[in-house]
């Protein structure tokens, strides 16, 4: 489903236009390939004239190719969910950047707007991750602007289960068997039902660099279990739309909270459906349509604002 409402967007498409006289701190954007194809947008502070630009659906005013400002910055990775893109999230990356983060979101491959065939191998989505930090620190022409110390992960929805993952839970996949038998119309069940074949093999996807996690909307919520979950011992700021429809409650993010071994700061969003915590859009597609009492834009500034108020105090 969300593979045909995203089939459009394309980030080759990058228009700017248009610019700004500022010469104050402003937010940089570079886009990159990883050695392995894997795609990967980077946001981070910048002195320089900013434009505005489309990438996508959606839009950002930043300075392209700028040079970074400052050294030992704390860094967050993002990833998106099924079917996304690692634009997905960008109002928040920029959000990060301007309050001094490096902010650095991927496509995850064989799950993403163009290609979903390996929608279903989640392992392979902590692993991803793990890579683009690596690049991060070690390949990025600006690593050394970065404090290897200070790093954490965003998640939403698969990609909420992947942060998740890299923070040292493990999931259990025999216990999707009996939620689909018991939900069969969720659409974790109906994109198992359209991508046949065995889940995946679980194996340890811990990655020790990532300090603290901010999770929305996290599929696969009821694998974990208080035994999955134990060693997820960082800072956790879990967020839950109390009107998703796609993950709806209390299977994923109520599952998660209830089973951490530390009382996450957890946020529910009155009215808010799955997709309402993607960036609020420049052009309308259904993933852009909130419900009419739902102001999306005015949710994203608290959200992003609790976002940037989170990381800024677990990766002090």
């Amino acid at each position: 489903m969300l593979m045909q409402l995203l089939t459009f967007l394309s980030l080759l498409l990058i228009a700017p236009y248009g610019a700004a006289a500022s010469t104050s701190q402003e937010v940089g954007f570079q886009y990159r390939h990883m050695s392995d194809g894997t795609e990967v947008g980077i946001w981070y502070p910048v002195i320089g004239r900013p434009v505005h630009q489309h990438l996508g659906i959606y839009e950002q005013d930043i300075v392209p190719e700028g040079q970074p400002l400052g050294h030992d910055l704390p860094l967050v990775v993002i990833s998106h969910g099924h079917g996304g893109v690692s634009s997905g999230h960008l109002d928040t990356a920029v959000a990060l950047a301007h309050a001094g983060f490096v902010v650095a979101s991927l496509t995850h491959p064989g799950d993403n707007w163009r290609d979903d065939s390996r929608a279903i191998q989640v392992a392979d989505r902590p692993k991803a991750l793990s890579r683009l930090i690596t690049y991060m620190l070690t390949t990025w022409p600006h690593h050394t602007v970065i404090s290897a110390a200070r790093i954490g992960a965003f998640g939403f929805s698969s990609g909420g289960f992947t942060v998740l993952a890299a923070a040292g839970a493990q999931p259990d996949f025999a216990r999707v068997a009996a939620h689909c038998n018991q939900h069969p119309e969720y659409y974790d069940c109906q994109l198992i039902r359209h991508h046949p074949g065995p889940l995946p093999t679980w194996s340890d996807s811990h990655d020790p660099r990532i300090k603290a996690i901010v999770v929305a909307a996290p599929a696969l919520g009821y694998t974990f279990g208080r035994e999955g979950l134990r060693d997820v011992t960082i800072a956790v700021q879990l967020w839950r739309a109390d009107d998703d429809h796609i993950l709806p409650a209390p299977l994923y993010a109520d599952a998660v909270q209830a089973d951490l071994p530390h009382t996450p700061e957890f946020h529910s969003v009155p009215g808010a459906g799955h997709f309402d915590f993607l960036a609020p859009c420049a052009v309308s597609t259904p993933i852009c349509q909130s419900a009419p009492d739902f102001n999306r834009i005015a949710f994203h500034r608290d959200f992003n604002a609790n976002v940037v108020t989170f990381f800024t105090r677990a990766l002090h």
